[in-house]
């Protein structure tokens, strides 16, 4: 799970994140201490998710969209309503491919 932070994102500690090329789309960064996932970002966007888990307070947060959802395993379902977003729709929206 993850939550979409839009472009102008900024960490707390960043000299303890590292940057990995994961496509010619897309990096992600992880805690170079630990190796724990922080966020993917979109290259060409920058659109920037980070690793939900990461907030102290997720109250607010609302899981309303999933993405990729041409791309997910057959064996599980979320069971609330969500707006789903094939691979081809989040590479029109966001950029990337």
């Amino acid at each position: 799970m993850a939550v979409d932070c839009g472009t102008e994102v900024s960490y707390e500690g960043e000299d303890n994140l590292t940057i990995y090329d994961s496509s010619a789309w897309a990096e992600r960064g992880f805690c170079k201490n630990c190796g724990s996932n922080i966020f993917y970002r979109l290259k060409e966007s920058k659109q920037t998710m980070i690793a939900a888990g990461l907030f102290d307070d997720n109250s607010l947060f609302i899981f309303d969209h999933q993405v990729f959802i041409d791309k997910k395993p057959e064996f599980y379902n979320f069971e609330n309503k969500t707006k789903n977003m094939t691979e081809a729709e989040v590479f029109a929206k966001y950029g990337g491919n």
